[in-house]
């Protein structure tokens, strides 16, 4: 067959196939045929969708040709689940979305890809910020992923559903839902799918419901590499704790059987499954797609025979249900409806302004966070604490406040936290709101991702900064993200607890004292606390749960290790880095985003720092105060948002700035700080001094490369001096 346009060549070939169709003698009952004309409705629409979309893009009017021809099978799965079956879908999933469409009155399955196509405003879900599938009245949750990156929160909403309902918390979805979540051959190879899957049967072997349906559409190859034949079934065939269940995507009828029984395995026995659904690739893996240049064209055209839509055609002519005339009819009249909805989607609206497109980034309701902060009961005492002491009991305040809440990570139950900072919260509240989990920090804020959506307000703990980056995409790519495209119906709420930076004596080296934090400062919408202080420390934990609570807001809060236990400030035993705990009731105590503290009221010099640099920038101001220089010290408190407005307030109050920067000199806090100066117009000194661009190294070789106080003293007479 000569090359042509590949979309026209599959167009053409399902025509001319159909046609050739021999009618038989009935075999099979009116009943299938009813079903079998359904999933050729959701198919055609699908397919009729990922032509238009292609000649969309060759005019340059669309921006998204990842289609799902080939993968039209995936209807079956639809037809077997309920519309109220959360799901978490693989790009290829057009059939699905318009199958599940037909399932609930009112929905327009068609014009929403459309609009998602060419960017409209229009889009249900997300607004015209992303071609994703996704609509909250078809209970389809949009994800953004090609690698696989949506299966640890598929395996977290599985857990939370019913961890939710035990709490006397009510998800959006019914009690004996099934999770969905689908993705491709090539993406079950990832890491990422491999830990997620193993975290579901790791929680269901120890009696945790897991009702997950994993859905894998194979059609051997990713991108341009192939996947081994029958890698998938080898893989997953014979894992224990997972029912497999296959199908051929060219027989619907084998398809609705093996998706009904995989459907009905996990709802009734809230335990996962993994449907194999053995599918082609039409059309190459996207429009820019060349894929003639790796594959033969007799391996192309060889696929054509397999096609989903031809498959459920021949079983129409089989059932005695159409004629072949009669399929490519309704083919036909799905072309031209898809057509008319193209033209009538050109004309919409796109977003027209900045302001516009991140008006869902994140929210920041002020008087609201400050309302449930001053809502908390406790007893204040005023017990001097330390900074491990003032979060635990800010945790223990939440626990008892708000229902919702759970707490859980690696050693947070029985062992109380590697430093002591979760003790007792378990025995106090119960396993089912404070509990460990294996150790992958990929499960893990995958646990907190499902758990936010399930309902609850998770605060998960990444036991140590450096472990983050193992995990950092399902912050960037899942939490920071679900909101903007999902236009503000979705959201993350979390705060995520990590142990971090530098000057932990004695123990650890680079993995257990990390500075790194330029994977978290440039994710849009994203909270990162950085207490330093007791009473700061509790202020800022529950500024950051009613973030969460009442905006839906992702939090990071840094703790630092250094400073869990510290009891001194200037000399030893004058304990004044101990603070009592703060009543959250009194506004005077609360911190809200954004926020920073000031110490002292030198005129002199403005040392802005954070973290451990707040503890060395007082110690270094009290030694400048001997030689006759006035200086303040501003704790930022807030990495994001930046304390703008505090800071030049302080920094104007001098004329002089210097940036004590614990992190390193490239990537660090005072690359933004000393940005944030000059773009707010500051026109006085300004200098900074960092940690070098090294990696932490063990025991006193870590005075080579950190920030310390006498290098901020040399720093400040310089600055002074000029």
């Amino acid at each position: 067959m000569a090359r042509t346009d590949p979309a026209a060549e599959v167009d053409s070939y399902l025509i001319d196939a159909i046609r050739r169709i021999a009618p038989v003698g009935v075999t099979d009952s009116a009943g299938d045929g009813k079903r079998l004309l359904a999933l050729f409705d959701a198919q055609a629409g699908s397919r009729q969708v990922d032509l238009a979309a292609r000649d969309l893009g060759r005019r340059g009017l669309g921006y998204y040709s990842i289609g799902s021809a080939g993968h039209e099978s995936n209807a079956a799965v639809a037809a077997a689940l309920r519309p109220t079956d959360p799901a978490l879908l693989h790009y290829r999933s057009g059939a699905f979305y318009v199958e599940r469409a037909s399932q609930v009155p009112g929905q327009h399955p068609l014009r929403d890809m459309l609009h998602g196509i060419v960017a409209s405003v229009d889009d249900p879900i997300s607004g015209g910020r992303h071609k994703v599938f996704g609509n909250a009245d078809l209970s389809v949750i949009p994800q953004t992923s090609t690698i696989a990156s949506h299966l640890p929160r598929s395996v977290g909403l599985a857990f939370a559903l019913g961890r939710a309902y035990q709490l006397g918390v009510r998800p959006e979805w019914p009690a004996d839902s099934v999770v969905v979540c689908s993705f491709g051959d090539a993406s079950a190879n990832h890491s990422t799918a491999v830990g997620a899957i193993n975290a579901a049967l790791h929680a269901n072997y120890q009696g945790a419901p897991m009702p997950l349906l994993l859905v894998c559409e194979d059609n051997e190859i990713g991108i341009s590499v192939p996947t081994p034949r029958d890698w998938i079934e080898r893989t997953y065939a014979e894992r224990d704790g997972l029912a497999y269940f296959a199908a051929d995507g060219a027989d619907p009828v084998g398809c609705l059987e093996a998706a009904t029984k995989a459907a009905e395995w996990v709802r009734e026995r809230r335990s996962p499954a993994f449907l194999h659904l053995r599918t082609i690739r039409l059309m190459g893996h996207a429009g820019s797609d060349v894929e003639s240049a790796y594959r033969a064209p007799a391996e192309i055209t060889g696929d054509y025979g397999r096609d989903p839509l031809l498959g459920t055609a021949r079983a129409l002519v089989a059932t005695g249900t159409s004629t072949p005339a009669e399929v490519i009819d309704l083919y036909e009249s799905k072309r031209s409806e898809v057509a008319e909805l193209t033209a009538a989607v050109l004309r919409s609206r796109r977003l027209t302004s900045t302001a516009e497109v991140m008006a869902t980034i994140a929210t920041t309701s002020t008087e609201a966070i400050a309302r449930r902060v001053s809502e908390i009961s406790t007893e204040v005492d005023g017990t001097p604490l330390t900074v491990a002491q003032s979060i635990n009991r800010a945790l223990a305040d939440e626990l008892a406040y708000d229902d919702r809440v759970v707490v859980f990570g690696e050693d947070v139950g029985r062992k109380g936290g590697v430093y002591g900072v979760t003790r007792g919260l378990r025995k106090a509240f119960g396993a089912r709101r404070v509990f460990d989990t294996l150790l992958d920090e990929q499960s893990v804020l995958g646990t907190a991702l499902g758990s936010g959506l399930a309902g609850l307000l998770p605060v998960p703990e990444i036991q140590y900064l450096a472990y983050l980056h193992n995990a950092s995409d399902q912050l960037r790519g899942e939490a920071s993200t679900l909101s903007f495209f999902s236009n503000g119906r979705y959201r993350n709420p979390m705060v995520i607890r990590i142990a971090g930076y530098a000057y932990q004596k004695g123990f650890g080296g680079h993995f257990h004292n990390d500075n790194g934090i330029a994977a978290l400062r440039d994710i849009p919408g994203l909270v990162i606390a950085s207490p330093s202080r007791p009473d700061d420390a509790a202020s800022m934990m529950h500024t950051c749960l009613a973030a969460a609570a009442v905006d839906g807001r992702v939090c990071v809060f840094l703790e630092p290790i250094a400073l869990y236990h510290t009891k001194d400030l200037y000399a030893d035993d004058d304990g004044r880095w101990l603070a009592a705990y703060p009543d959250p009731g009194d506004p005077s105590t609360q911190v809200p985003l954004g926020r920073a503290r000031t110490y002292g009221d030198g005129t002199d010099l403005t040392i802005v720092t954070f973290g451990n640099g707040v503890r060395m920038s007082m110690r270094a101001a009290r030694r400048l105060s001997e030689r006759g220089v006035s200086a303040r010290v501003v704790d930022l408190r807030w990495l994001a948002p930046l304390p703008v407005e505090d800071l030049m307030e302080a920094a104007a109050a001098t004329g002089r700035v210097l940036v004590a920067d614990e992190t390193r000199r490239t990537g660090g806090v005072s690359e933004q700080v000393t940005t944030a100066l000059v773009d707010s117009g500051f026109a006085g000194r300004v200098a900074r001094v960092a940690s070098e661009d090294s990696f932490v190294p063990l025991g006193d070789a870590t005075r080579h490369v950190l920030l310390d106080e006498d290098t901020i003293v040399r720093a400040a007479t310089d600055l002074i001096a000029r």
